[in-house]
């Protein structure tokens, strides 16, 4: 088992590595070659301009100035000073609310940081029960300070119980606050924000097939005569993911030929040569430059000749369509009722922003979903419970034991203090972060094929994914597999009436590793994170070898976005540790506050001067944050109920239940006040801002503005001429006499075609939609 002097070393080592990593950052961002990777956002807004310095041909490229050297860490209190109005103005509310989940880490666990120091740690360290009660139970200094070394049956338990109380009020109290308050500013940004075209359109699926109709004449009919007063136009959605494959491999055949022309263009003594085998490792000798002309010739055909069949074959045709009202009235109704007395048919809800829409997945037939969603399911499972195996199998050998057992020769290296102090304080850490470095691709796989129809959810249900999986994995399994493997030999040796007892010492005796865990991902994990070694190296690859203009240095930037799949399941985990360790081992609390502590920082940087978000949200995945921080809350009241039930203590697990009772009450609460915001938009808040629109830009036409604003992107890549067409045909809808008696009830003609139902009843007025 580790020791206080081998958590001191991975703490220097890792307190090592990142000034190492921020040391770099700090040096690299001064120069002036670097300056698109580390303020990328400010280029992209048009705010910055590359530094141009007179002088000697180095310090165009070198900062001389070492002055400015002396203020290395000056980015950390520049970060500090955009104030929040500000921030949300300059990257949106999703980045503001997400710097949140930071802020209320620190304001949960630095005051229980300093309350259980204050009273639980001399509470458990004034014991001497794991020193003389059970000896042969492996154990650590820092067990010494952990509730595993307070007597069985002790009124000291008490104390733990008062402070786990404590400890879930404060949380809650916090919670509320922070749900109240993100609840009104994603109000308050809806209010004042823009007009955007999702505000006002709707995405439909399920439309019922029709044998007379098209999918769109389907659409414009059912609108018209349902939401005869505030339907305004609408787009059908087809299936264009084949020519969106070729028009991405057309752009990688271009950047080659790019590459190959630069090239020749510096050295015209010779043409360059590639082969055209895999990976242009082997195969016949031909001219690089010719042969990618040739490539994108016959690309170009290949998607001239799809984009003419999606736009006349019907089957390209998706019985789906994004709707757009006239007003952001209608489109709430629209968009929070159901439209059909079939539940199943006609299925409507908000439209993504354009830039949040995964156009993929919006040929996926609606039916197929609920399938594949279940097929994912089972997946999800098999991958979480038998990923354990090799999980528990690597962090086995990961210890002083396990390496001497699988190499016995190097025994007598593994023996040196200093080296053995590394490997129990940090590789147990490190093994298991390599080992999740593929999940998040994997599970975002995963939520591809279950059918989402924005990057935003597909975000979301990825991340809720990650964060089971840690649950099981990265917390139960390093438990329940550290923990009863470390103590295995001493099961087998003493009596069944023992085993529990042992287990509730035990269980908290991973505290060891997950501090190295917390110190490897959670401090130099974040350092790494500013330093961006990945973008920096495929930015300038990219600068050298295909930059020719200044539109293509823009696009060779990768500023790269939050990753919410991946980011806010990591912070979870940090919330989970801190919920359960409170109690259990208050010594691992301050390693918790500096990650907070740090990420903050980083990540405010981050948003500030690189990130830039694919989507906004409005932050509507704050339910899911508060969620998750109420299961940490929970698993803390299991563990604890388990762990003093070994304690001889039985009396203690009714008031623990209550206490996890009343936590589920107050989330329960909190989903009934606040929820509501982050899933419906208020019909009071569309009229007012209907309304002050309207008295704003009386004369605004909205129909040529949400006309095209749904549109697939592989179209908008065309020429203007070409989109024209494409906006022709995919949205007309002439309005003909229909051959359906159902059809002919339509109360409106449509001034899209300028054509009329020839077959209205005298009874229903004319109403005009412009």
């Amino acid at each position: 088992m580790a020791t206080l002097g081998d958590i001191g070393v991975a703490a220097g080592i890792n307190l090592l590595s990142a000034f190492v990593f921020l040391l770099a950052f700090a040096i690299l961002r001064l120069q002036p070659f670097n300056d698109r990777v580390y303020f990328p956002k400010w280029y992209l807004k048009g705010l910055r301009s590359s530094p141009s310095r007179s002088g000697t041909f180095v310090k165009k490229f070198v900062n001389l100035d070492f002055r400015s050297y002396l203020r290395f860490l000056n980015w950390m209190p520049e970060a500090l000073k955009m104030p929040e109005l500000e921030l949300i103005d300059h990257a949106g509310l999703d980045s503001a609310v997400y710097l949140r989940i930071y802020l209320i880490g620190l304001k949960i666990f630095v005051p229980i940081t300093f309350l259980a120091w204050a009273v639980l740690v001399p509470v458990n360290y004034t014991n001497k029960t794991l020193e003389l009660q059970l000896k042969n139970v492996t154990s650590s200094d820092i067990d010494k300070l952990s509730i595993s070394n307070v007597p069985d049956g002790s009124d000291r338990f008490w104390t733990h119980i008062v402070m786990a109380y404590a400890f879930t009020f404060w949380t809650c109290y916090v919670l509320l606050k922070e749900y109240e308050k993100v609840a009104n500013m994603r109000l308050q940004f809806l209010v004042s924000e823009k007009r955007r075209p999702d505000q006002f359109t709707v995405l439909v699926r399920n439309v019922p097939p029709d044998s007379d109709e098209s999918v769109s004449e389907t659409v414009e009919h059912f609108f018209l005569v349902n939401h005869p007063d505030t339907y305004l136009t609408h787009q059908v959605v087809c299936n264009a993911n084949k020519l969106a494959k070729l028009v991405k491999k057309r752009k990688s055949k271009q950047n080659w030929l790019d590459y190959y022309q630069l090239k020749y263009s510096r050295n015209n003594a010779k043409r360059p040569l590639m082969k055209t085998g895999f990976l242009g490792l082997w195969g016949k000798k031909v001219d690089a430059i010719d042969h990618h002309i040739t490539e994108i010739k016959k690309l170009s055909d290949e998607i001239a000749e799809e984009r003419e069949r999606v736009l006349k074959d019907p089957k390209s045709i998706m019985p789906a369509a994004f709707v757009s009202f006239k007003s952001r009235w209608g489109a709430a109704v629209c968009a929070q009722t159901q439209q059909s007395r079939n539940p199943t048919l006609w299925l409507t809800d908000w439209a993504p922003e354009p830039r949040d829409v995964y156009w993929q997945n919006l040929s996926i037939p609606y039916v197929s979903i609920a399938v594949r969603r279940l097929i994912m399911a089972v997946a999800f499972f098999f991958l979480t419970f038998f990923f354990i195996i090799p999980i528990a199998s690597v962090q086995a050998l990961a210890t002083i034991e396990g390496l001497e057992k699988a190499a016995p020769f190097l025994k007598a290296l593994i023996e040196i203090p200093f080296i053995k102090s590394v490997i129990q304080g940090f590789l147990p850490g490190i093994v298991l972060k390599l080992f999740l470095i593929f999940l998040p691709t994997i599970l975002m796989i995963m939520s591809k094929f279950e059918g989402f129809t924005s990057i935003s959810s597909l975000e979301r249900r990825s991340a809720t994914r990650y964060y089971l999986f840690n649950l099981v994995n990265v917390f139960l399994g390093s438990v329940i597999a550290g923990s009863a493997l470390d103590q295995l030999n001493t099961f087998l040796k003493q009596s069944a009436n023992e085993i529990p007892k042992t287990i509730g010492v035990a269980v908290p005796m991973r505290a060891t590793f997950f501090i190295t865990y917390i110190m490897v991902d959670g401090w130099a994990g974040i350092a790494a994170e500013i330093l961006m070694l990945k973008p920096l190296i495929i930015y300038h690859l990219k600068n050298t070898f295909l930059v020719k203009t200044e539109k293509d240095r823009e696009e060779a930037m990768n500023p790269g976005s939050l990753s919410f799949n991946v980011g806010e399941p990591r912070i979870q985990l940090y919330f989970l540790l801190g919920m359960v360790y409170a109690t259990v081992t208050p010594v691992l609390l301050p390693f918790i506050v500096v990650f907070f502590g740090l990420a903050y920082v980083v990540f405010r940087h981050q948003i500030i001067n690189v990130y830039n978000q694919e989507y906004e949200s409005a932050a509507a995945f704050w339910p899911d944050v508060h969620g998750r921080i109420i299961i940490a809350l929970l698993v803390s009241h299991v563990a604890l109920i388990g762990l003093l039930s070994t304690k001889h203590l039985a009396q203690a697990a009714p008031l623990l239940i209550t206490l996890a009772v009343l936590t589920i009450w107050f989330y329960r609460f909190c989903k009934a006040r606040y929820e509501p915001a982050f899933v419906r938009y208020p019909l009071q808040e569309a009229v007012m801002k209907d309304t002050l629109e309207r008295a704003r830009d009386s004369n605004f036409n909205l129909k040529p503005y949400l006309q095209n604003a749904y549109i697939h992107p592989v179209f908008k890549e065309e020429d203007d001429d070409e989109e024209e067409e494409v906006v022709k045909l995919e949205n007309e809808s002439v309005l003909v006499p229909t051959k359906r008696q159902s059809r002919r009830n339509t109360p409106v003609p449509s001034k899209m075609s300028g054509a009329s139902s020839q077959s209205l009843p005298e009874a229903v007025p004319e109403h005009s939609v412009p």
